[in-house]
């Protein structure tokens, strides 16, 4: 938790009572591998802190599992379409490792949007960070070969989400196939 708060002072410069507040509002929660935090067609309530551990959210199409985001330490999620809206979700959060996270609700949250200029602050930041990763994802989909598409991953991408996720998923969030991703490896490491 002390990482959270040094993040939140950093990010919008919380005080030490805005903190005292934020943090009675958490929950903590200690969750094992392959728990599916949020379901297909369930409301997200709740916005995610990482402590320690490894997610991803997902969703099916045609059968095939599609990855679109994956998080660790340090780092915020949700399936944010579904908990800004407060409508039933079209993914999956789920988590690939034992971890330890933190919750904060949506009202929660909504409610220290009217109390703080900071949370406010803090939504807007978490606002502003998806949108710039959808359309920098989207822009990679579309313009990038499968080996620029992985060399793109393994630079932006936290090194415990490059070594840690299975080489399926990768390639799935890649829009590759796992053989492409297989070939593309190989030749980075020759090269």
């Amino acid at each position: 938790m002390n990482e959270l708060h040094k993040i939140l002072e950093e990010l919008i410069g919380l005080t030490d009572n805005e903190w005292g507040v934020f943090k009675s509002l958490l929950k903590k929660r200690d969750v094992k591998a392959k728990t599916l935090i949020i379901k297909e067609g369930s409301i997200a309530k709740n916005l995610y802190f990482i402590d320690s551990g490894l997610l991803r959210s997902y969703y099916f199409l045609d059968g095939k599992e599609i990855n679109s985001y994956f998080s660790c330490d340090n780092q915020f999620i949700s399936i944010f379409s579904s908990f800004i809206n407060q409508t039933p979700s079209l993914e999956i959060l789920e988590t690939i490792e034992d971890s330890c996270i933190y919750e904060l609700s949506y009202y929660s949250l909504s409610e220290l949007y009217t109390k703080s200029a900071n949370f406010e602050k803090l939504g807007r930041i978490l606002a502003e960070k998806n949108y710039l990763c959808a359309l920098e994802r989207t822009s990679t989909m579309q313009t990038k070969t499968a080996k620029e598409k992985y060399l793109d991953f393994i630079k932006k991408y936290n090194k415990k989400i490059v070594q840690r996720v299975p080489q399926h998923q990768i390639a799935s969030f890649l829009g590759i196939a796992p053989e492409s991703l297989s070939r593309v490896r190989k030749e980075i490491t020759i090269s």
